[in-house]
């Protein structure tokens, strides 16, 4: 990527933002715009004519022609940016893959923190606010034995069950992720936002509402949708019959992903969701293990140590001699290769799930492995 492409990428990315600020956009009528458009600043300078012709409302249309006409897109990217507050769009590397691979997975997130490779091996532990003794003891068990085999834990910052699942993960030296119903600059319920803070250090803090926006009942139903799609299996600990974690469940399912529900006694009020989700074909956790050995995840450290192998190729050799542990940008990596920036990108991205290198954002890349050296001396 030069200079003018990695201008017109961040060019493009304030359009998608625009799209984020456009009320009644969302995944399936931004790609109906896309597909009929192309790409992203042909759909954003679009008429109200040509946007109806592409297949949303008129209504929708003037929507977007107010923000367009309203919102200086530059000054809201350079507060965003202020807020240190990173931006994934489906064009990105970095988007995870987990979620990509999801219908209606969102356009853009907002994060603070960072999502890495390593996070595709994630469980979902949701449930009740008003957990029980009961849940509280299942939770920190799970969440424990999850972190130490390397899992990452997904949950939504809420009170109970969730912020048990974030802390204790935190506790046990894991990553986690909390998924927001509101603005990443708008913590809620307000009294984690230590949390949330602890959590950006040691995962991201992640929404697809853009800063700003303030946390509504409305918001939070869709939002469960990030939560699972992130996810390889969603464990939900405890529940009412209305619980938002049987919507969490509705949605992994829908998606593929694994369901697992802890059962509890017959009439417990906080167990009925739960008991009811095994009677509809949930997995009965019975032990934190049933997760690891359902989804081949008691092998996941032994994956990770194999990723973390010699380069396969000379490419891979190249790129490690090429990198520190200071961040290098991917321009500055191609001008010393000259190598296709197509090659590096793929080449970077196989690296980072191996767990040799690490991006830290703004497409700028570590290496992690301790012998390096080792690596460099072998092609000087």
């Amino acid at each position: 990527m030069n200079l003018v492409s990695s201008e017109l990428a961040m060019k493009n990315k304030r359009l998608w933002v625009g799209f984020t600020l456009v009320k009644g956009i969302g995944s399936v009528r931004l790609q109906s715009l896309l597909n009929y458009f192309g790409d992203i600043e042909s759909a954003w300078k679009a008429s109200p004519l040509d946007m109806v012709a592409a297949g949303i409302s008129a209504k929708l249309a003037e929507r977007v022609i107010q923000v367009r006409n309203s919102v200086d897109l530059d000054d809201y990217m350079a507060r965003i940016e202020k807020d240190q507050i990173r931006i994934l769009t489906w064009e990105d590397t970095d988007y995870p893959a987990n979620l990509k691979e999801i219908d209606q997975s969102p356009p853009v997130l907002y994060l603070r923190g960072e999502v890495t490779a390593e996070d595709s091996w994630a469980v979902a532990i949701v449930g009740t606010r008003a957990v029980t003794s009961y849940g509280r003891q299942v939770t920190e068990e799970l969440a424990t034995v999850l972190a130490h085999s390397g899992v990452t834990i997904v949950s939504g910052l809420a009170r109970g069950v969730d912020a048990i699942a974030h802390s204790t993960a935190l506790k046990a030296g894991g990553r986690t992720l909390a998924v927001l119903g509101s603005g990443v600059d708008k913590i809620y319920p307000p009294e984690h936002r230590p949390m949330a803070e602890k959590i950006a250090l040691h995962g991201a803090v992640i929404s697809d509402y853009a800063p700003g926006t303030a946390p509504d009942s409305a918001n939070f139903p869709p939002r469960n949708r990030i939560i699972s799609g992130l996810s390889m299996a969603v464990v939900v600990v405890e529940a009412g019959d209305t619980s938002g974690a049987l919507i969490t469940a509705g949605f992994a399912a829908n998606q593929g992903r694994e369901v697992f529900s802890v059962p509890g006694m017959l009439y417990a009020p906080k167990s009925k969701g739960t008991n009811r989700l095994i009677s509809n074909g949930a997995r009965v956790l019975l032990n934190p293990n049933d997760v690891l050995e359902a989804l081949d995840l008691t092998r996941n450290v032994e994956h990770r140590e194999i990723r973390r192998t010699v380069p396969s190729d000379a490419t891979e050799t190249a790129l490690l001699a090429a990198l520190a542990s200071e961040p290098v940008h991917v321009d500055e990596i191609r001008a010393r290769l000259g190598l296709p920036i197509e090659k590096i990108s793929a080449a970077l991205t196989m690296m980072e799930l191996k767990g040799m290198v690490r991006q830290i954002g703004g497409m700028n890349y570590v290496a992690i492995r301790e012998d390096q050296a080792d690596y460099r001396a072998g092609i000087d």
